[in-house]
């Protein structure tokens, strides 16, 4: 336990602090496993009203992340991989659904 009134400031400050990054890392979680959700489910049935769902979900997702990144929750490149990552998924689906669409090697 802590010795003096600045130790035990730090110690309520550190568990403020943590409590504050998990929810905002939980969340960050729950948005890309909505958007995987949702990419799966538009591989399965290719439709534009699941096109639309998937964007809003990926809009949703870049958005908490970004947010996390500002607050200094996540690392910028832990960001920008989180959001390369969910990218990456929607364009691999697409090549598969369009495979005639693959740009061509010069």
């Amino acid at each position: 336990m802590a010795n003096n009134k600045s130790a035990l400031k730090r110690i309520k400050v550190a568990e403020r602090n943590r409590v504050r990054n998990k929810t905002y890392k939980s969340a960050v979680k729950t948005l890309m496993k909505k958007y995987v959700a949702a990419v799966d489910n538009y591989s399965r049935q290719p439709t534009p009203e699941l096109l639309q769902e998937v964007e809003t979900c990926m809009a949703a997702a870049y958005s908490k992340i970004d947010k996390a990144i500002k607050c200094g929750i996540l690392h910028a490149n832990n960001g920008a991989r989180k959001k390369s990552s969910l990218a990456r998924r929607l364009k691999q689906v697409n090549a598969k659904l369009n495979p005639s669409s693959e740009p061509v090697a010069s």
